[in-house]
């Protein structure tokens, strides 16, 4: 779906992931604590039709649990000394369009929506103002707003002004693979105007809340076998990052300023958080492992 658009196909589609990650680590790796988001989340537009996952080695505790965004993360531990760590995904799930209704001129604007969301003594708690704050990769600033303002004029429609800031950075900033890290701040990243999906997501969530709104951080998939006639999208070939900014109206609102389009039937869900720190596929502790070395292997194409 292109970005300026607002309709979509009617059906729904079937898309197959499978996904293979690999640490080699330099050195033994003793003992290890893990938490894995790896299992894609069900919601109203994705239902996950079957699901199945393998870590090599074997783990000697494997638990799953909802954590406070509402994703399914797996914890486990591994006893065994290991130089290799392996975790393989299989997943199918149905997409449902999204968007067929969505008019972005007409959602209310977006100062009413900042406004609405400013604490005040006694008033009631909204849900969606938890994403309004600073987070550990992502700090709202005047150079953020001021880059996100123009975008944003007065009584401009929230989700219009948010898809014009999507076609700006899309347009100002360079996909550039290898000149940020997993850590890089969304600060760094705006100075360079340059990086990877991650990038790209976390500079625009950045520009979202320092004018108030509501975004969080969406970690996922892109279909890599796009229908005939229409090009494969940037970051295909591994996970994928986009955007969610909140709308009265008409809920959460995705937006992939990478490719400069809205999430829809080529992106599966798989968590949401604040920022990257919050849905990384592997985080924990390990004794030993000295450096190491990560292979990714992602496949998403139709049933």
């Amino acid at each position: 779906m292109s970005a300026g658009a607002t309709t979509t196909n009617d059906a729904s589609v079937m898309l197959a992931v499978s996904h293979s990650t690999t640490y080699r680590y330099s050195t033994q790796v003793e003992t290890a604590q893990h938490l894995a988001t790896i299992r894609p989340i069900e919601c109203p537009w994705q239902h996950v039709v079957k699901h199945t996952e393998h870590i090599d080695p074997a783990p000697s505790y494997l638990k799953s649990r909802l954590d406070a965004f509402g994703n399914d993360v797996l914890y486990f531990s591994l006893d065994t000394p290991h130089d290799t760590l392996q975790m393989t995904s299989e997943t199918t799930v149905e997409l449902s369009p999204r968007w067929s209704s969505l008019d972005p001129h007409t959602t209310p604007a977006w100062e009413k929506v900042a406004d609405a969301l400013r604490f005040r003594a006694g008033g009631g708690f909204r849900p969606e103002s938890e994403f309004c704050y600073a987070s550990p990769y992502i700090v709202p600033s005047a150079a953020l707003r001021a880059y996100a303002l123009p975008s944003f004029a007065p009584g401009k429609a929230l989700v219009d002004g948010a898809i014009d800031l999507m076609h700006r950075i899309h347009a100002d900033f360079e996909y550039k693979p290898a000149t940020t890290a997993f850590d890089t701040p969304a600060a760094r990243a705006f100075e360079m105007k340059s990086g990877v999906c991650q990038d790209f997501s976390q500079v625009m969530i950045g520009c979202l809340r320092s004018l108030g709104l509501p975004a969080r951080y969406v970690s996922g998939y892109l279909r890599n076998d796009p229908p005939p006639g229409q090009p494969k999208l940037i970051g295909a070939d591994a996970s994928h990052a986009w955007v969610s900014v909140h709308c009265p109206v008409s809920g959460w609102i995705d937006l992939d300023p990478t490719n400069d389009v809205l999430a829809d039937l080529d992106h599966i869900t798989l968590a949401t958080g604040r920022d990257y720190s919050d849905v990384s596929l592997l985080r924990g502790m390990i004794l030993g492992g000295g450096a190491h070395q990560v292979e990714v292997g992602v496949s998403v194409t139709a049933v």
